[in-house]
């Protein structure tokens, strides 16, 4: 099976091609550019290198957050649109566990974490058990204090992603067994990861139904939703 996996999640871009467990090629890039006019040219040209034709992929891959909801909207739009054109597999993966993935080898809790603004985060828990990357507490939007007294009854914790650093302090004061990764590689999506994640995932049923999973409403449909009923939800526009 041939696999095209993109991550827009956050500010890095990467994309993989992956045949079954072969790294066929990738791209990763941290600069701070909007994605949706990188992307694209970026598939484009990784295609090209590795001759082949969007027809040759037998599944996308895409990460669907939780994340920035402009990069996830751009990311699942454009694995959507390749998958239902070309009538191909879409396969949606947490950008969590993506980063997660990373981190071969380490035993006990792996611990991605992304910045959700005002000391809350975007996190969940996962374990590596016969080399399969398992879910351990699911992905949520937390705030900081909260999430860490969660953990605290656990002994062997690894945190990972690029956010860490910003909850250092924090994080050292509340969990003084845990580690946090310094291995930079690690603190970035990988494409090829994330392709391989999406190898055994589920598949979406029906790609037209595909949402981002933002695990978190934007500001402006929150405070819309304080003076409206929870029938009038419907109002936001999907992706």
């Amino acid at each position: 099976m041939r696999i095209l996996a993109i991550d827009t999640s956050n500010q890095t871009l990467s994309i993989g091609v992956c045949e079954d467990n072969k790294i066929l090629g990738q791209y990763t890039t941290t600069v701070k550019k909007n994605h949706s006019l990188t992307l694209m040219p970026a598939v484009t040209e990784l295609m090209k290198n590795l001759e082949l034709t969007p027809k040759e992929i037998d599944r996308f891959v895409v990460a669907e957050g939780p994340g920035s909801y402009t990069g996830l909207r751009i990311g699942v739009t454009t694995a959507k649109t390749l998958a239902y054109t070309l009538k191909k597999e879409l396969v949606g993966i947490s950008s969590l566990a993506t980063l997660a993935a990373n981190c071969v080898g380490i035993e006990g809790l792996i611990i991605p974490i992304f910045d959700a603004r005002r000391n809350n985060v975007y996190t969940g828990a996962y374990e590596y058990r016969n080399g399969t990357l398992v879910n351990q507490i699911k992905d949520q939007h937390s705030s900081l204090e909260d999430w860490l007294g969660q953990l605290k009854e656990y002994p062997a914790l690894y945190f990972v992603g690029e956010d860490i650093e910003k909850f250092r302090s924090q994080i050292e004061d509340v969990l003084p067994q845990a580690k946090l990764n310094d291995i930079s590689q690690w603190q970035i999506p990988n494409g090829a990861a994330l392709a391989q994640l999406g190898r055994t995932a589920e598949v979406v049923k029906e790609v037209h139904n595909f949402l981002p999973n933002y695990l978190k409403k934007v500001e402006a449909e929150e405070n819309w939703l304080k003076n409206h009923t929870p029938e009038e939800e419907n109002y936001v526009e999907k992706v």
